[in-house]
This record gives C-alpha cells, structure tokens and sequence, in this order.
C-alpha cells in the first residue's frame, strides 16, 4: 500500500466527518489501552548533533535548548492526522535509502524548503503534486529517505 492511499484513506475520514469534526474519532467502544497518536518520532544517529542541526538549517525543524524539537498538532495548516503504514520488506517505495523506516513531514511551504535544499546542493529524489498534495523526498545526511508533504489546501471561500 502505497503512502498516497494511506493519506488518501487517513484524510478522506477526516474530511468525510465534515466541518464541525476536525479530527477522526475512535469508535465508542473502543476498550482502553489503545493508541492515540504519535507521541514522538527518535533516529540513531552517528552525529545525533549534527544531523539534529540539519534538519533545523535545511528543512525549519524548531529544535529547543534540549536538542529535540517539539511538533505541534495545533500548528496553522497542519492536518488534523497521522498516517500510520506498514509496508512489505520487499517495498522499493523507501529506496534508496536502505532504512527501514521513512518519515513523512508535513510543511507548510514545500517550494521553499526545496529551494533551500538545493540551495545546499541536498539533492531531491522526485517531486510530485496530486490530490493529496505536493510531495518531495530527499536524503538526510544518515541516508534515511524523508518524504515532505504540503498538504492540499482548501479552495478559497
């Protein structure tokens, strides 16, 4: 399943709750002990400082005094969800980073970040727009693949 399906499928619920549901809700009897969200999202690191400084210089990460960067739900523009995928072993979708995992950021101006990227000569993989939004994906300085995300915005009223 490819991440456009899921965030297909993850903001089609949402838009489908209309406009006074701003988020998805779990089924009434949903017993306890259960996700809620992502709390946090941590990668090893051979130079966690310099990397961590990375994603501040190139893509806006808002790192804090204690090194990490707080990533707020509330923040104007952001989706009001998470997609959570598992792919198969065998996907090529995370290549070629040979990481086995990928994080999908969602941004508030795609063509900015990009410009600044190559600014520094951090190449773009691809870029893509679709229903869903524009896209880009790179490589951090780890080699982890990253997906950015601008989502689509609502027509002007």
């Amino acid at each position: 399943m490819s991440l456009r399906i899921v965030l297909t499928l993850c903001l089609g619920a949402v838009a489908a709750a209309g406009p006074a549901r701003a988020e998805p809700t779990l089924p009434v009897a949903q017993p306890a002990g259960h996700i809620t969200g992502i709390g946090g999202v941590f990668i090893k690191a051979r130079d966690p400082k310099a990397l961590a400084a990375w994603y501040r210089d190139m893509l806006g990460l808002p790192l804090q005094p204690w090194g990490g960067a707080a990533l707020r739900y509330d923040a104007a523009g952001h989706p009001p969800a998470a997609a959570w995928a598992a792919f198969p072993a065998s996907s090529a979708y995370f290549a070629p980073s040979a990481s086995a995992v990928m994080i999908d950021y969602a941004v508030d101006d795609l063509d900015a970040i990009v410009k600044r990227l190559q600014d520094h000569e951090v190449a773009i993989l691809k870029r893509s727009d679709d229903e869903n939004g524009r896209f880009a994906w790179l490589l951090d300085p780890e080699g982890n693949k990253v997906e950015l995300w601008e989502p689509k915005r609502a027509p002007a009223p």
